[in-house]
Protein backbone atom coordinates (compact mmCIF):
# COMPACT_ATOMS: atom_id res chain seq x y z
CA UNK A 1 0.00 0.00 0.00
CA UNK A 2 1.14 3.43 -1.05
CA UNK A 3 1.83 6.06 1.79
CA UNK A 4 -0.30 9.03 2.41
CA UNK A 5 2.61 11.24 1.31
CA UNK A 6 3.00 9.51 -2.09
CA UNK A 7 -0.79 9.46 -2.54
CA UNK A 8 -0.30 13.40 -1.60
CA UNK A 9 2.36 14.06 -3.67
CA UNK A 10 0.22 12.44 -6.77
CA UNK A 11 -2.66 14.35 -6.17
CA UNK A 12 0.11 17.38 -6.75
CA UNK A 13 1.37 15.85 -9.66
CA UNK A 14 -2.54 16.30 -11.10
CA UNK A 15 -3.60 19.01 -10.15
CA UNK A 16 -0.38 20.82 -11.37
CA UNK A 17 -0.90 18.50 -14.67
CA UNK A 18 -4.91 19.84 -15.16
CA UNK A 19 -3.60 23.48 -14.60
CA UNK A 20 -0.77 23.97 -17.35
CA UNK A 21 -3.24 21.65 -19.61
CA UNK A 22 -5.72 24.46 -19.37
CA UNK A 23 -3.00 27.47 -19.08
CA UNK A 24 -1.55 26.25 -22.50
CA UNK A 25 -4.67 25.52 -24.20
CA UNK A 26 -5.45 28.95 -23.50
CA UNK A 27 -2.69 30.49 -24.47
CA UNK A 28 -2.53 28.22 -27.65
CA UNK A 29 -5.69 30.47 -28.12
CA UNK A 30 -5.50 33.72 -27.03
CA UNK A 31 -1.46 34.21 -28.30
CA UNK A 32 -0.85 36.90 -30.82
CA UNK A 33 1.56 38.69 -32.67
CA UNK A 34 3.97 37.87 -35.74
CA UNK A 35 5.09 34.18 -33.86
CA UNK A 36 1.28 33.01 -32.77
CA UNK A 37 0.78 30.99 -35.01
CA UNK A 38 4.36 28.56 -34.64
CA UNK A 39 4.43 28.94 -30.70
CA UNK A 40 0.27 28.55 -30.42
CA UNK A 41 1.44 24.91 -32.49
CA UNK A 42 3.66 24.13 -29.40
CA UNK A 43 1.29 25.30 -26.49
CA UNK A 44 -1.39 23.24 -28.31
CA UNK A 45 0.74 20.43 -28.67
CA UNK A 46 1.93 20.30 -25.14
CA UNK A 47 -1.44 21.02 -23.51
CA UNK A 48 -2.52 17.57 -24.87
CA UNK A 49 0.54 15.72 -23.80
CA UNK A 50 -0.26 17.88 -20.24
CA UNK A 51 -3.60 16.10 -20.10
CA UNK A 52 -2.49 12.84 -21.09
CA UNK A 53 -0.01 12.92 -18.28
CA UNK A 54 -2.66 13.81 -15.47
CA UNK A 55 -5.06 10.91 -16.81
CA UNK A 56 -1.50 8.64 -16.26
CA UNK A 57 -1.23 9.63 -12.84
CA UNK A 58 -4.75 9.65 -12.19
CA UNK A 59 -5.00 5.91 -13.29
CA UNK A 60 -1.78 5.30 -11.44
CA UNK A 61 -3.41 7.04 -8.30
CA UNK A 62 -6.61 4.84 -8.20
CA UNK A 63 -4.28 1.80 -8.33
CA UNK A 64 -2.81 2.68 -5.48
CA UNK A 65 -6.28 3.42 -3.60
CA UNK A 66 -5.85 7.13 -3.53
CA UNK A 67 -8.96 9.48 -4.85
CA UNK A 68 -7.92 12.15 -8.08
CA UNK A 69 -8.31 14.99 -7.23
CA UNK A 70 -10.22 17.35 -9.90
CA UNK A 71 -9.14 21.02 -9.14
CA UNK A 72 -5.94 22.45 -10.98
CA UNK A 73 -3.76 24.62 -8.95
CA UNK A 74 -3.97 27.83 -9.92
CA UNK A 75 -4.05 29.10 -13.09
CA UNK A 76 -1.44 31.79 -15.12
CA UNK A 77 -2.22 32.53 -18.98
CA UNK A 78 -0.36 35.95 -19.30
CA UNK A 79 -0.40 38.76 -21.58
CA UNK A 80 1.93 38.26 -23.96
CA UNK A 81 4.12 35.33 -25.57
CA UNK A 82 6.78 36.96 -23.33
CA UNK A 83 5.12 36.48 -20.53
CA UNK A 84 3.09 33.27 -21.69
CA UNK A 85 6.71 31.70 -21.97
CA UNK A 86 8.06 33.16 -19.07
CA UNK A 87 5.46 31.27 -16.53
CA UNK A 88 5.27 28.31 -18.69
CA UNK A 89 8.82 28.10 -17.96
CA UNK A 90 8.48 28.05 -14.29
CA UNK A 91 5.63 25.69 -14.31
CA UNK A 92 7.96 23.28 -16.34
CA UNK A 93 10.56 23.86 -13.28
CA UNK A 94 8.17 23.52 -11.05
CA UNK A 95 6.85 20.03 -12.28
CA UNK A 96 10.24 18.77 -12.95
CA UNK A 97 11.35 19.37 -9.23
CA UNK A 98 8.05 17.69 -7.59
CA UNK A 99 8.21 14.70 -10.00
CA UNK A 100 12.04 14.19 -9.10
CA UNK A 101 10.58 14.38 -5.61
CA UNK A 102 7.86 11.55 -6.39
CA UNK A 103 10.68 9.50 -7.73
CA UNK A 104 12.34 9.82 -4.76
CA UNK A 105 9.71 8.53 -2.72
CA UNK A 106 8.64 5.83 -4.78
CA UNK A 107 11.61 4.52 -5.09
CA UNK A 108 12.07 4.66 -1.20
CA UNK A 109 8.48 2.46 -1.16
CA UNK A 110 9.85 -0.14 -3.32
CA UNK A 111 7.09 1.43 -5.80
CA UNK A 112 8.88 0.32 -9.66
CA UNK A 113 6.00 1.00 -11.67
CA UNK A 114 5.44 4.79 -10.27
CA UNK A 115 9.03 5.39 -10.21
CA UNK A 116 8.98 4.57 -13.82
CA UNK A 117 5.73 6.41 -14.74
CA UNK A 118 7.41 9.72 -13.35
CA UNK A 119 10.57 9.33 -15.06
CA UNK A 120 9.15 8.94 -18.46
CA UNK A 121 6.90 11.94 -17.31
CA UNK A 122 9.80 13.68 -16.03
CA UNK A 123 11.78 13.11 -19.60
CA UNK A 124 8.73 14.77 -20.87
CA UNK A 125 8.71 18.13 -18.92
CA UNK A 126 12.66 18.41 -19.04
CA UNK A 127 11.42 18.81 -23.16
CA UNK A 128 8.51 21.40 -22.70
CA UNK A 129 10.89 23.54 -19.91
CA UNK A 130 13.72 23.07 -22.72
CA UNK A 131 11.74 24.27 -25.63
CA UNK A 132 10.24 27.20 -23.30
CA UNK A 133 13.48 28.21 -22.36
CA UNK A 134 14.43 28.17 -26.29
CA UNK A 135 11.41 30.06 -27.44
CA UNK A 136 12.50 32.80 -24.80
CA UNK A 137 16.03 33.47 -25.86
CA UNK A 138 16.56 36.14 -28.57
Amino acid sequence: MASKELLDRLNDAIAREIQVSVQYMWQHVTVRGVNAEAVGGVFKKIAITEMKHAEAIAERLDYLGGVPITKPTPITVGGNLKEMLSIDKKAEEEAIALYKEIIKLAEREGDVVTKRLFESILADEEEHHNQFSTLLED
